[in-house]
């Protein structure tokens, strides 16, 4: 069981995640829990580390000391539920990272799970205690704590159920994955089912339910998945036309009617660069994203074409928002390499994309979502695809209005 940072955001709620917690106990099941920090307390500390590294001039927080102190929100929880566990009569003891222990490579603020050996965490589960597991961090070879970058927590939790072999329930402030935002379009329908592929994309392209690493881990351990709403409390009965069993993330076979979309995600968080006048001759593009790579700028659409002056070519793409400017830097400083006529950079602007496994066996899906954003007047700037995906990025402005067109383009409104 993982719980989000809003889950726990107070001790009322704490206290309600473990009465859930105790609600599977009691139904005869083993139970690790795994915790996020407190809603808004790791971005209090990310401050603290910011104003320590301001401190003085020229000097920046180490990354391992800024692990230290972020990893610190987590920890805070899982002691705090491991109490409340313990004052309802329940067998509880909270977990770090490093006494399980996770094992984590040594990039620190992002750094990945590279093993975890169970073996302490299972005993004491064995013996009738709810481990209680701080997410989002690991130890390193050398005995430093390591944390898993922003949303990390649903990655601890994936890992530790690949680790102990059994399934994963996310607990967040929704009660499942829904075919696009519900606070853009009142007609989003919950999914009962979800593919890993599906959720995989509708997490990277910007659906905030599931961090990507979490979904990827999933799906290469074949973890059963379920996204279930923590405002709940245990046994309590749905509602009429409602139900609390969330959504189910799994293999494409499990799916037995595979819809051609299954959702539409969306992403402000994006910025375009914009390169003109290009040599159009080989080892251009490797010069220039291969820069970007060494700095750790994680590039997403990229399309190129011919321009108007012999042999040049002109190319876009785009970064998260916060890359935007030292993307520019970066391609500015190979620019006496490459020799390109200028860069601009646009940061009004967002992806919207339909995904679905079905658009493998179908065809026509392109046609009906340029159509659709046609009909709308919404102007396509950059498209990019994949097997189960089209994603197009458009002015940010018309963000909301694709997104309801696309929508009910697709019929999502009618599942």
């Amino acid at each position: 069981m993982k719980f989000g940072g809003t889950s726990v955001a107070d001790l009322e709620r704490i206290r309600r995640v473990a009465r859930l917690v105790n609600a599977e106990r009691e139904a005869g099941r083993q139970v690790a829990v795994v915790v996020s920090a407190m809603s808004g307390k790791t971005n209090e500390l990310v401050a603290w580390t910011d104003g320590a590294g301001a401190a003085a001039p020229g000097l920046t927080p180490s990354d391992d000391e800024y692990d230290v102190v972020v990893a610190s929100g987590e920890q805070v929880t899982a002691g705090l539920l491991a109490m409340t566990l313990r004052n309802m009569g329940v067998p509880a003891r909270s977990w770090t990272g490093w006494q399980i222990p996770i094992i984590a490579d040594d990039a620190h603020g992002r750094a990945r799970i590279d093993e975890i050996d169970p073996t302490k965490l299972g005993a004491a589960m064995d013996g009738g205690e709810v481990a209680v597991i701080a997410g989002f961090q690991g130890v390193t070879r050398d005995g430093r704590i390591a944390t898993l970058g922003r949303g990390g927590s649903d990655t601890s939790a994936v890992a530790i159920a690949a680790a102990l072999g059994c399934g994963c329930d996310i607990y967040t402030d929704v009660d499942g994955v829904y075919t696009t935002d519900p606070r853009i379009e009142s007609k989003a329908r919950k999914l009962a089912r979800i593919s890993y592929e599906e959720m995989l994309e509708m997490a990277s392209l910007g659906a905030k339910v599931l961090q990507t690493r979490s979904v990827e881990l999933a799906m290469a351990y074949n973890v059963p998945l379920r996204v279930l709403s923590s405002f709940v409390e245990p046994g309590e009965a749905p509602g009429p036309g409602e139900d609390h069993l969330g959504t189910i993330v799994c293999d494409e076979e499990e799916i037995v009617e595979k819809r051609i979309v299954s959702g539409v995600a969306y992403s402000r968080d994006e910025a375009k660069i914009s390169l003109f006048g290009l040599p159009d001759h080989p080892g251009v593009s490797s010069t220039i994203f291969g820069a970007l790579a060494d700095a750790n700028v994680n590039v997403d659409m990229i399309v190129q074409s011919k321009a108007r002056t012999a042999d040049t070519a002109n190319m876009e793409f785009t970064v998260g928002k916060r890359d935007a400017q030292r993307a520019v830097e970066i391609v500015r400083s190979v620019q006496p390499t490459v020799g390109f006529e200028d860069v601009q950079v646009n940061d009004d602007v967002a992806k919207v994309s339909v995904i679905g496994v079905g658009m493998r066996s179908h065809t026509g899906v392109a046609k009906s979502m340029f159509e659709a954003l046609a009909s709308k007047g919404v102007n396509i700037q950059v498209i990019s695809t994949s097997e189960i995906k089209i994603s197009v990025l458009i002015d940010a402005a018309y963000t909301e209005l694709a997104v309801r067109a696309l929508h009910a383009a697709y019929g999502l409104d009618q599942l």
